[in-house]
């Protein structure tokens, strides 16, 4: 069974009348053939999916964003990363489960990988802090950026983020300052880097792993300075009109695409991610096979130019 978003309530009905009726065939047996209805609801259900998906809101965009059955970064690595050994702690202060990091082959070719998990359940979550990552977090990319450097090793990132923690204590050993080497160190970075914004795309929290060469976004992904809900805070001091907000803050792949914020867009089957996860996976490996080979004749001096290039020219072609 789907978990359905509050707009995929035409969707829901229909699939559940599906599921009456296959109840209502296994109780009376041959006795009630309800083939043919089930066929013509099906059809209903795809049709009314698709309807659906081919126009949905930024709100909406947000919501499958943040679908919890959406897959995740460990699901990314299992699918893609072979022999994926995780590394552990920043050297200075703790281990950061909000932020996976290590390295594995990917297609073949040996890469570093950056991954920002939030959990499937109550016990994960709670785990992983929601996907927040704390100052030691940043700390422990830093780490790994630099070993990817000293090894040649391409940089693969995971971003899912609604932001990087904002506790007291995160702010108390620096979480600026994390954030902002971890920033730094990526735009520098001698290596190629690739970066997928798997799900939410928040503030510093994600760019601070997302600084790469190319920069790629699921389809119904979200990328934004700040959440929908946050905007509205401030804004309107009114939570209330964070729809209003996601559509101000033009925080979809399609938008982002246009303004040149991202590279490139990577197609979700009708429906979502969550819908074929498998077949969503298998999409983003290609999308990043496609970026590293584009990279693979760079020096490291190239590589550099054209990161600064990219994002010093965010925002200077708007008219």
């Amino acid at each position: 069974m789907h978990s359905y978003l509050e707009f995929e309530k035409p969707v829901a009905d229909i699939e559940g009348k599906i599921q009456e009726l296959k109840a209502l065939a296994a109780e009376d047996g041959e006795e009630v053939n309800v083939d043919s209805e089930i066929e013509r609801l099906k059809t209903k259900s795809s049709q009314t999916l698709q309807d659906l998906y081919t126009k949905l809101t930024p709100w909406q965009k947000t919501l499958v964003a943040r679908h919890p059955d959406r897959p995740h970064a460990v699901d990314y690595i299992a699918g893609l990363i072979e022999d994926f050994t995780p590394l552990a702690g920043d050297r200075k202060f703790a281990e950061d489960h909000a932020l996976i990091a290590g390295i594995g082959r990917f297609r073949g070719q040996s890469v570093a990988v950056l991954a920002q998990e939030k959990g499937h359940d109550t016990e994960s979550r709670l785990k992983h802090n929601f996907g927040m990552v704390r100052p030691e977090g940043y700390r422990k990319a830093v780490r790994v950026m630099e070993m990817a450097e000293r090894f040649g090793l391409p940089l693969v990132s995971f971003v899912d983020t609604s932001g990087a923690y904002p506790g007291r204590g995160a702010e108390e050993r620096g979480q600026s300052e994390a954030i902002a080497r971890s920033t730094d160190k990526g735009l520098g970075l001698s290596t190629p880097s690739v970066a997928v914004v798997v799900g939410e795309g928040g503030s510093g929290g994600a760019i601070a792993i997302a600084t790469s060469s190319r920069v790629l976004m699921l389809e119904h992904a979200i990328y934004s300075v700040i959440s929908p809900e946050g905007a509205a805070s401030i804004l309107w001091r009114d939570s209330a009109k964070a729809q209003d907000a996601a559509t101000a803050l033009k925080i979809t792949a399609q938008d982002l695409r246009q303004l040149g914020v991202i590279d490139e867009i990577i197609g979700e089957p009708v429906g979502g991610a969550h819908r074929a996860r498998e077949i969503v996976i298998d999409n983003t490996g290609k999308a990043i096979e496609t970026a590293l080979k584009s990279m693979a004749e760079l020096s490291a001096e190239e590589l550099r130019k054209q990161r600064r290039e990219k994002f010093i020219s965010i925002g200077r072609t708007l008219g």
